[in-house]
């Protein structure tokens, strides 16, 4: 055979065969391998081969994508993360357990992906990041169902699978919440993909917003630690100053090696505890009377008020004070509650 017919007989339509000469019986294997691996030629044609086998496993995935709901195998490059995070760190233990699952028995169950909106060819993981990451780190294809998801759909798709899991923490979930929320997806969104109440995602919601990122990552996911004590926590940022207070301890080395549930309670402790003044006493004032007749000694911590009384008429003065104290309390009493008018 002329290597001027390779290339012809390559893009020949199918009924162009009937009129060639019937081959001799060696004839077949001669041109399994005459040429295709030789030279420039050679590489042409596999240049034509490879595209077309790329342009049919492209109209395979299209095919199955329009037919329903079916599994298909995604090289690890062909896919991203979601476009949302849902867990703040990932347990080495874990994932080193599910990597050691997957080299022996396979991926038992698939990941759901869909097309990205901006990348063609390119896949968007709704749920199954740790089974993509082992597949990739084994260097084998991922096992997946695509489905054509608009925003909405896939956080809800990717934020219910992941309530359903024992291992997501209550401030992992609030964190996904408060991710939704300041993408713009509305309430009723971020209910369905948490499967949660109104309530609850109040909560979730308050948690996130009040206590500063970053003294969220320094904790932890702390998976012990439920939504009341976080919502506790929440109230202690109330107060501006416990933002550097809770950052800087956190910081400390022996609060680091702490378990993230141990960094909670050493946190809420800290920022509960009142610190004394550096003469580790309540600051004292001083009070006189002009003709040096008695004199006052006020401290105060916050929860204690003391007055020590001094001079030739401290006794008196301190008596008085004594028997008329019902008497002062409610002057102070009428006098604080008194609102003047508008």
């Amino acid at each position: 055979m002329a290597r001027k017919n390779v290339l012809s007989n390559l893009m020949a339509p199918a009924s162009d065969k009937s009129t060639s000469a019937t081959p001799s019986p060696e004839e077949p294997a001669r041109q399994h391998v005459t040429y295709k691996g030789i030279g420039a030629l050679g590489a042409v044609t596999r240049s034509i081969d490879a595209l077309a086998a790329k342009a049919d496993a492209a109209k395979e995935i299209e095919a199955k994508l329009t037919a329903g709901e079916v599994v298909i195998e995604l090289e690890p490059d062909q896919i991203e993360e979601s476009f949302i995070s849902d867990r703040l760190v990932h347990s080495d233990e874990q994932f080193q357990e599910l990597v050691e699952a997957m080299r022996i028995r396979g991926q038992d169950s698939p990941i759901l992906v869909r097309p990205h909106p901006q990348k063609t060819g390119v896949y968007q993981i709704a749920f199954g990041h740790r089974r993509a990451k082992a597949a990739r780190l084994l260097g084998r294809p991922v096992r997946a169902v695509v489905k054509v998801l608009t925003d909405r759909d896939h956080v809800i798709a990717q934020g219910q699978e992941n309530s359903a899991r024992a291992d997501l923490s209550f401030l992992e979930r609030a964190t996904f919440a408060g991710e939704l929320e300041a993408r713009g997806f509305d309430r009723e969104t971020i209910m369905a993909a948490l499967s949660a109440d109104k309530t609850t995602v109040s909560k979730m919601l308050s948690v996130v917003n009040r206590i500063p990122k970053s003294v969220r990552a320094g904790i932890g996911p702390a998976l012990a630690i439920g939504r009341d004590r976080w919502h506790e926590l929440a109230t202690r940022f109330d107060e501006s100053t416990n933002e550097d207070k809770a950052i800087e301890f956190l910081g400390r080395e022996r609060v680091q090696g702490r378990t993230p549930e141990d960094r909670f309670n050493l946190v809420s402790s800290h920022l509960t505890r009142k610190e004394a003044p550096e003469t580790g006493k309540p600051a004292a004032k001083e009070w006189a009377r002009k003709d040096g007749a008695v004199r006052a000694s006020i401290k105060t911590n916050g929860r204690q008020y003391t007055i020590a009384l001094k001079a030739a008429e401290a006794a008196a003065f301190g008596l008085y004070i004594t028997q008329n104290l019902d008497r002062l309390y409610e002057a102070f009493r009428t006098e604080t509650e008194q609102k003047p008018e508008e």
